[in-house]
């Protein structure tokens, strides 16, 4: 019991560690100021894929991305999941160089609803009732900001349905957190460095200006790592609804940092719209939460 009881209170330690960080992504971000957010992504792209070789090595953790890259005709998914987490970050880092933090967390508390649409529409889940009145809720909350603000959210659709997106081909892919990440990044490495390449000839790129602009492009690696460790460790040890639920620190953080940091101003529009998503969410896990107790109460049969 007690071994058990450490074994959670790490899972919980590493969860919090890891959703914390994420939820600091924005204060990082708005350090690279003058730098274009397509050159923070290449060498986030770059030096993610370097720190993370790094990481394999001292883990002996090859094996995994051998037997990947020796089947390149499977690796058409993973390409994929590389776009679409390379369209993530970039948006991600320009939300944050034009101080669009709030738009930034309103995607990253849509993504749990868009996961569970795309698990309807794409794999044709059953959806359960609390569930659909939770997507419709959102739903509800973007239109209001398009109707009454006349403007769509972009950056936070963009977000939550690359992200979305990227779990729903991340599940059909039979890698691990640190070894899919790593030929992802592997897989885009090549464009990045030719990208970099050709800002250096052109005399466009930062990178051997600033000793601090270039010393926090080499960290955005090792920053953009480090949190996905952090979740591997909770994933291993937590359930999954428990890691769901902390995965609300996140966005929380970002729309905390968002007002009270950068002083982005908020609307009584994009205030009800808040709400109407956490009030989806609060339904979403409610829901999650009674069928996790159903299929408990079947395995013991009481």
């Amino acid at each position: 019991m007690v071994a058990k009881l450490t074994e959670n209170t790490q899972g919980v330690a590493y969860g919090v560690a890891a959703y914390t960080m994420w939820g600091c992504f924005p204060l990082f971000f708005a350090l690279f100021e003058g730098v274009p957010a397509y050159e923070v992504l290449i060498h986030r792209i770059i030096w993610s894929c370097v720190f993370l070789a790094l990481v394999i090595t001292l883990m002996r953790r090859w094996q995994p991305v051998r037997d990947a890259l020796a089947r390149p005709g499977r690796l058409g998914r993973v390409l994929g999941c590389a776009l679409l987490i390379a369209l993530n970050w970039g948006v991600y880092i320009y939300a944050v160089e034009t101080r669009h933090v709030l738009q930034a967390s309103l995607g990253y508390f849509l993504t749990p609803l868009v996961n569970v649409a795309l698990g309807m529409l794409i794999l044709r889940e059953r959806m359960a009732v609390l569930q659909g009145v939770a997507v419709a809720l959102a739903a509800a909350a973007i239109l209001l900001q398009l109707v009454m603000l006349g403007t769509m959210p972009w950056i936070s659709l963009v977000l939550a349905l690359s992200f979305g997106t990227y779990g729903l081909l991340r599940k059909q892919i039979l890698l691990d957190g640190l070894s899919g990440l790593f030929v992802e990044t592997l897989l885009l490495l090549p464009v990045a460095l030719l990208v970099l390449l050709g800002m250096v000839e052109l005399g466009l790129s930062q990178f051997s200006g600033e000793v601090r602009t270039t010393l926090l492009l080499i960290a955005s690696g090792v920053v953009t790592a480090l949190p996905l460790l952090a979740f591997a460790g909770a994933a291993r040890r937590l359930r999954l609804a428990t890691v769901g639920f902390l995965m609300y620190i996140n966005p929380s953080m970002q729309f905390v940092i968002a007002l009270l940091v950068f002083n982005e101003a908020i609307t009584p529009i994009q205030v009800a719209s808040f709400a109407l998503i956490w009030l989806a969410l609060v339904l979403y896990s409610w829901s999650t939460w009674r069928t996790l107790q159903a299929d408990r109460r079947r395995q013991t049969g009481l």
